[in-house]
């Protein structure tokens, strides 16, 4: 009774496992007859039931019907592992003369590329960069830069102070002074970086911008050095036909100072929208180097002299691309940046 129970067991285990689809069903097959509660398990521990001159051919029996449904599953399932590979690989088939997918490329900020700009052709006088902290002394920011106590852009409706000797920079001009306590002359260099003040952002404001400010510190440094140099500068800038003016001004840290201006290089100085009529744009402060911010660098003011100037660069890249919201720059709108490319 019970051999023709185990026959029925092996002869189902076989058709079954034969049959089997998936790796999944294979396994349920081997837990089935082979597992702790499988069918082939429960007939061996029957055996102590048997008589024991039954029970040795019986065991025999049972133990060769368990090696061939091992069998049958080892079998079974390297043909099903095999299959599944072969479908994996087949799924997974590339096509390599089919056209690739396009990759969408980015473009550099308008305020990065006009930064690089002006940084490529100062380099190309022989300019040097250099780059300084965001967060600031007084000292750096007012005190080395001849700005006296009561000077207005002290005041904290137009700086913003940290505490009551740290701040926010207001300019890159600190890079000016620490470059003079780092160096001695001749010195050249230009200092890129954002800035900080106290201004309501509207379309020509805003309370975070970029400057570059450049420094020249050597014996015989003059006017006419400076005038040389940022005309150059305005000529690479904006076009071979681009003049330049100087108008007297005042900043604390130069003297002479002077607002330059270049001509309209929309309407060539003949008058339009961007120069408001006038036929010239300002763009830049600059000036002689004040004795008393060269005398923080220890320096000799009867041996040297310097120039230096600053610019805005959101200013300059409005008025070459004829921006006219400053905000456009801040606002990360991907279709404005890519017009930029």
């Amino acid at each position: 009774m019970m051999k023709e129970r185990l026959k029925e067991i092996s002869q189902k285990a076989r058709e079954q496992i034969l049959g089997a689809a998936s790796i999944q069903d294979a396994e349920a097959l081997r837990v089935e007859y082979l597992g702790k509660k499988g069918k082939l398990t429960d007939m061996l521990k029957s055996m102590k039931d048997l008589a024991p001159e039954e029970r040795k051919a019986f065991g025999q029996l049972a133990n060769e019907t368990k090696s061939q449904i091992e069998s049958l599953i080892s079998d079974k399932m390297a043909e099903l592992k095999t299959l599944a590979r072969e479908m994996q690989l087949r799924s997974q088939t590339i096509d390599v003369t089919e056209p690739g997918k396009e990759v969408a490329l980015g473009t550099r900020h308008l305020i990065t590329q006009t930064i690089d700009e002006i940084t490529r052709i100062f380099t190309s006088m022989g300019f040097s960069v250099s780059e300084g902290p965001e967060v600031e002394t007084v000292f750096y920011n007012f005190d080395a830069l001849n700005a006296g106590p009561n000077h207005p852009a002290r005041d904290m409706t137009d700086t913003f102070y940290v505490t009551e000797n740290v701040l926010l920079r207001t300019q890159t001009s600190p890079v000016q002074v620490r470059t003079l306590l780092a160096q001695k002359p001749p010195i050249a260099v230009i200092a890129p970086g954002r800035c900080f003040r106290c201004d309501t952002p509207d379309a020509t404001h805003s309370p975070m911008f970029h400057q570059v400010e450049g420094l020249v510190v050597d014996e015989g440094i003059t006017m006419a050095d400076l005038k040389g140099v940022l005309d150059s500068f305005a000529k690479q800038m904006f076009g071979s036909s681009t003049r330049t003016n100087f108008r007297p001004h005042h900043f604390p840290f130069t003297e002479p100072s002077a607002e330059m201006d270049v001509s309209c290089f929309k309407c060539g100085g003949k008058g339009c929208r961007v120069c408001k009529g006038s036929g010239w744009i300002e763009i830049l402060g600059c000036g002689m180097v004040h004795p008393n911010v060269l005398k923080v660098g220890g320096l000799d003011t009867e041996k040297y002299t310097g120039f230096a100037f600053g610019m805005g660069v959101e200013r300059i890249a409005m008025l070459k691309y004829e921006l006219d919201d400053i905000r456009l720059l801040y606002e990360n709108d991907i279709r404005f940046i890519e017009q930029f490319k």
